[in-house]
């Protein structure tokens, strides 16, 4: 309201005023509001967070674990999960958490020597002890571990032991960092030539696309795990670990571009005859510049959906052919060969603990399906 002042005295005239308040997301960018949407899907926000954990463990492995993944504690083979406790058989807590104490015993009935808790003595656990010597990711030598005990005679084994005395939360640890390391590093590739040869085959078309689709229906056309196995079968045993390690994640990227490459040759194909792209090639822009810089950004957000939604299928195959003997061999710890050693029923009755990391891989597989989910949807941050 504004008042006029006149002989006659004070007139008040009415201005009609309208203040235009300007939203966030009109000024914000295409990817802000796809990160204001994705902030909103709890599960994805969930699954990310487990994943984020499990990276952050796998890369600290070394410090995290007690132990390292080949170092055996023979007196407590086939051990059960010993856990940790803060109250004692007396119900009196205690602030630093222990163990109790395990001792040998032989059976009467088996004539087996077998290992029994001896609830009259606690191990307590201690944090930045120095234990076994490690290198850092190959680099750095230390000895410092964020937990164990600090007696050498004692072992604490979280998550039991396997038939040799290995310890499992360790080798867990250590076989979390090749299983998503395969999955990232064989996802990157076949993301490479998924977009590579479904990007010539989507704007060059013709003869070019007719063979990329022609070789792209003729892998789909085998088996997914037949061909697995008849390409794993045919590394040499001789070959060294890491020799095996970069095979097995060359021959899962070379099956798992065709999704991808089809979906961006159908995006290309749509796109190619878009007023932007004539604008582009009339301007004497290269063919590279304006697949790289115009047409693949364009949808850039559902290829980002897309490689999310692909890491469980490079886990599973690993796993697959790890668990069948064709995929990675010891030495290298992943979640298959954790899981190879637990095959047959007499280890799956005696030893149940070492399916834990079949869970692992479950919840793995489940948190990135929560994550591709909640990045599905805010690809299309204009969509409610």
């Amino acid at each position: 309201m504004s008042t006029t002042t006149t002989a006659s005295g004070t007139l008040n005239v009415g201005v009609a005023t309208r203040e235009t308040k300007v939203k966030r997301t009109d000024t914000a960018t295409h990817w802000q509001l796809m990160w204001w949407k994705f902030r909103n899907h709890k599960m994805a926000l969930l699954g990310g967070s487990i994943l984020a954990i499990m990276v952050i463990l796998s890369l600290l492995a070394e410090f995290v674990g007690p132990y390292t993944p080949q170092e055996r504690t023979s007196q407590y083979a086939q051990g059960r999960p010993m856990g940790f406790h803060f109250i004692d058989a007396e119900n009196s807590f205690h602030l630093r958490p222990f163990v109790y104490a395990r001792v040998a015993k032989r059976n009467r009935v088996t004539l087996r020597m077998e290992t029994t808790v001896d609830k009259t003595e606690m191990w307590p656990i201690s944090f930045f002890v120095r234990a076994d010597k490690y290198k850092m990711w190959g680099l750095f030598k230390s000895d410092l571990h964020l937990f164990g005990l600090e007696n050498n005679r004692h072992f604490l084994h979280l998550l039991g032991t396997d038939q040799l005395g290995r310890d499992m939360f360790s080798r867990l640890l250590y076989a979390t960092r090749t299983s998503l390391s395969i999955g990232a590093i064989g996802v990157g590739l076949a993301f490479l030539l998924g977009i590579t040869l479904g990007g010539i085959a989507g704007y060059f078309g013709g003869m070019v696309d007719s063979v990329i689709m022609r070789l792209i229906e003729f892998i789909r056309s085998i088996p997914t795990l037949p061909l697995w196995l008849a390409l794993a079968a045919a590394l040499p045993r001789e070959w060294t670990a890491l020799q095996v390690y970069l095979s097995i994640t060359a021959i899962l990227a070379l099956i798992g571009w065709t999704h991808l490459a089809r979906r961006v040759r159908g995006k290309l194909l749509a796109l190619r005859e878009e007023e932007f792209v004539l604008a582009a090639r009339l301007s004497g822009c290269s063919h590279a510049r304006i697949v790289t810089r115009h047409m693949l950004p364009s949808f850039m957000s559902y290829m980002i959906v897309d490689l999310t939604i692909s890491f469980p299928y490079i886990i599973m195959a690993e796993t697959a052919l790890s668990f069948l003997g064709l995929g990675m061999r010891e030495p290298i710890v992943s979640w298959g060969v954790l899981l190879y050693s637990a095959q047959n029923i007499r280890s799956m009755v005696l030893m149940p603990w070492l399916l834990i990391p079949g869970l692992v891989v479950i919840i793995a597989v489940i948190a990135f399906n929560f994550l591709g989910d909640g990045m599905r949807d805010a690809a299309d941050p204009y969509t409610k």
